[in-house]
């Protein structure tokens, strides 16, 4: 495994509670060049928590696999790596220094690491010390309350990641800000090592604009593709020019969901099917008429034949 960074990477982001394996292996058949775990804590892996080594698995399509953690102690980080290095299934580590939410920020975690330099530098030096993956990455957004986004995109060159992933946002700016690809771009200008720009790319054409503009090596999606696992393969498909690619049918788009569904029970049981229904909420928002009446029927469903009777019938009627 290695990335490819002659060509644009176009990566699926971390987004707690909707990329797991079943969400990730589906978007990998739809052309994503890299998938990225949930984000985990650095401190439940090293005490071995059973829910977070499940989030650990990968399917065996998702070729590179990165698997982002968060954490600031040293100690922590290092014990940390050393159980992903038994793992031959994980080819990146990835750290987090873009979550915004309080409960990883108040820990020194996550975008919290961006008012702490030295300790973000030194966390950084410690995973590349330690890893035996091939690459290790660095998503950042551009400061915590204001800006400083050359200087931490340089920490994190200057102290061993291969490469960035920029959310174009301030921690302050949460995931409601408008993103700043100028930002982006003079990261790209700053330094030697590929960026990877993310934030509010839901079309093709924002992806092939943002690609153009900020000169970045690749762009990563996140919520847009929640409800739309598709998308990679739209976006490679305008940005290269290939025609001949299906465009999302009704029927492919009811395959698609089935086959979500499918993994969901496979990898969580019966409890599964109730996972589920945030996505079914997401998948049936696209103009669907009953829509509201759908959600609100899956909703109340918990056995596993029912839900998928009525997703099998609602999205080929609709």
């Amino acid at each position: 495994m290695t990335l490819d960074f002659t060509k644009p990477i176009f990566a699926l982001a971390p987004l707690a509670g909707f990329t797991d394996l079943p969400f990730r292996s589906v978007v990998k058949k739809f052309g994503a060049d890299l998938t990225v775990s949930e984000m985990i804590s650095s401190n439940a892996l090293v005490y071995r928590n059973k829910k977070t080594i499940k989030m650990l698995e990968k399917s065996p399509i998702e070729n590179p696999y990165s698997v982002q953690i968060a954490g600031s102690n040293q100690d922590v980080i290092k014990r940390a790596v050393k159980f992903l290095n038994k793992r031959n299934d994980i080819n990146i580590i990835d750290l987090n220094c873009g979550c915004p939410a309080p409960k990883i920020v108040n820990n020194l975690q996550g975008s919290s690491l961006l008012t702490d330099l030295p300790t973000m530098a030194k966390t950084i030096r410690t995973i590349k010390e330690y890893s035996n993956k091939e690459l290790l990455s660095v998503k950042m957004r551009l400061g915590f309350n204001s800006k400083n986004h050359i200087e931490i995109a340089k920490v994190c060159e200057d102290n061993g990641a291969d490469f960035i992933v920029v959310h174009g946002r301030t921690r302050a700016g949460k995931y409601k800000a408008s993103v700043d690809y100028d930002a982006i771009r003079e990261i790209k200008e700053s330094i030697s090592i590929p960026v990877i720009a993310n934030g509010d790319i839901t079309t093709p054409q924002k992806a092939k604009w943002v690609l153009e503009y900020t000169k970045a090596n690749g762009v990563m999606i996140g919520r847009g593709a929640i409800g739309k696992p598709w998308i990679f393969q739209t976006i490679k498909d305008y940005i290269y020019g290939n025609s001949n690619s299906p465009s999302p049918t009704p029927e492919l788009i009811q395959k698609v969901i089935l086959e979500h569904f499918d993994q969901m029970i496979a990898h969580y049981g019966e409890y599964g099917a109730i996972i589920f229904r945030k996505h079914l909420h997401t998948y049936s928002k696209a103009g669907y008429i009953g829509a509201s009446k759908f959600r609100n029927l899956v909703n109340r469903v918990e056995n596993p034949k029912e839900m998928r009777d009525i997703i099998e019938e609602f999205f080929l009627s609709s």
